[in-house]
């Protein structure tokens, strides 16, 4: 079988608007009218194993050119990495919120919005400690991590008089934000409900966002099994606080099974420490971000009007699978792409950060947004076709499935 018939799928993202290489967003348009991301078969020889403290990344020698043409072993201990910042508590029209500042504030802006119970560090620190995403987010990005109301570390009860946040109040909230830190136009990452507020964010300020990158998001009104689900789980959080049952409820709607373990086989490491972030937070505060939550209103017409360009990620076994799919294919073409992430829950930036990198990479590079080249790399970007092995498009290795989005962006030579 010829190379050819080796092409699995194919992501094409289009180009239009503007380019990004340094603060602020909008420098002239990328030469090239779009970016074709074509994964083919093949065997990539990177190993990345958890030692007891932080991680460790082991790449073996590419069967032929690589990045950089490495010619041995390359060893990164990312242990040493912080995962710091400085925290603001940011006064809002809806009361104050908790947002950590990580990186040069004279870099672009990348801002992040995590999931319900979840807090910055138990959200995205899988992704930020990959030392190829921190290459690439942490040399491009100032991050500026928003918390949703009383869910930083240390966070106090909110008081009961205070009425619960509408989705429209918390995505008014991040506007105060960017007022606050004087941003004018920011990218977005944000994880299911976090992946909503910021999509939401995006409808309503559309000129102030250029780019959503979005894992495992939801986009619709909840349907009545949602709703009612989430109605009975958020009577017992009122009541019985952070309960086993609750815990495995929240573990189910992140993880997949393979990291979940059985009786079999023990649950994984990112698990174990996702419980244990679990038990530090007020449970009445998660129970207000899930009654917002689950009285979102619908996005589809909203999502047909939004132009900027969006990353979406998945995984297949996350229970808002269908949600990332219906969403995909409600926004424009021309600026959307769906990337399905095989033996993985909807936590994508924690149980497999490293199926993010490629389509991360390529999604960037539109916006003149690279990883720093290597000091033995030519002066092209490393994302150069010219520069990239073919063993790096393998989506077996990272365990991605590429869903294709069909446009009719022809490639201009």
């Amino acid at each position: 079988m010829g190379p050819a018939k080796r092409v699995l799928s194919s992501i094409r993202i289009g180009l239009h608007g503007h380019r990004v290489r340094s603060p602020p967003f909008g420098s002239p348009p990328s030469p090239q009218p779009s970016v074709r991301l074509i994964a083919i078969k093949a065997k990539v020889k990177a190993h990345i194993y958890k030692r007891e403290r932080g991680w460790r990344v082991l790449v073996h020698p590419w069967e032929g050119k690589a990045m950089g043409e490495s010619s041995g072993s390359v060893s990164v201990d990312v242990e040493r990495i912080s995962f710091g910042g400085k925290e603001h508590h940011v006064p809002t029209n809806h009361g104050p919120i908790s947002v950590v500042v990580y990186g040069d504030l004279e870099k672009p802006a990348l801002v992040t919005y995590p999931d319900v119970a979840l807090n910055y560090i138990s959200c995205y620190q899988g992704l930020f400690f990959c030392p190829e995403a921190a290459s690439l987010l942490l040399y491009n990005f100032c991050i500026y991590h928003i918390n949703p109301p009383g869910h930083e570390f240390g966070a106090a009860p909110i008081s009961s008089d205070d009425p619960v946040l509408s989705v429209d109040e918390l995505a008014d909230q991040v506007a105060d934000v960017l007022d606050f830190f004087g941003l004018n136009t920011v990218m977005c990452l944000g994880v299911t409900a976090g992946a909503y507020i910021l999509t939401l964010f995006a409808s309503k300020y559309k000129e102030r966002v250029h780019g959503l990158i979005l894992v495992s998001p939801l986009c619709k009104a909840p349907s009545w099994k949602e709703w009612l689900y989430n109605k009975v789980m958020s009577s017992f959080l009122y009541f019985y606080g952070m309960c086993g049952l609750i815990k495995e409820w929240l573990i189910q709607r992140y993880f997949s099974k393979e990291v979940r373990g059985s009786f079999q086989v023990p649950e994984s490491d990112i698990v174990q420490a996702c419980r244990s972030l679990l038990d530090e937070r007020q449970s009445v505060n998660i129970w207000r971000f899930l009654e917002s939550i689950n009285e979102r209103p619908d996005l589809t017409e909203a999502l047909k009007k939004l132009q900027c360009r969006t990353l979406i990620f998945v995984g297949e076994n996350s229970p808002f699978h269908s949600d990332a799919v219906y969403m995909a294919t409600k926004m424009n073409r021309k600026f959307s792409a769906l990337v399905e992430v095989q033996a993985c829950g909807s936590l994508v930036t924690e149980e497999q950060p490293h199926a993010m990198l490629l389509p991360l990479e390529y999604f960037l590079v539109g916006y003149g947004l690279y990883r720093p080249s290597r000091p033995s790399c030519s002066p092209r970007s490393p994302l150069s076709p010219s520069c990239i092995s073919p063993e790096l498009l393998s989506p077996e290795s990272m365990g991605v499935k590429l869903k294709p989005i069909k446009t009719r962006i022809t490639l201009e030579v």
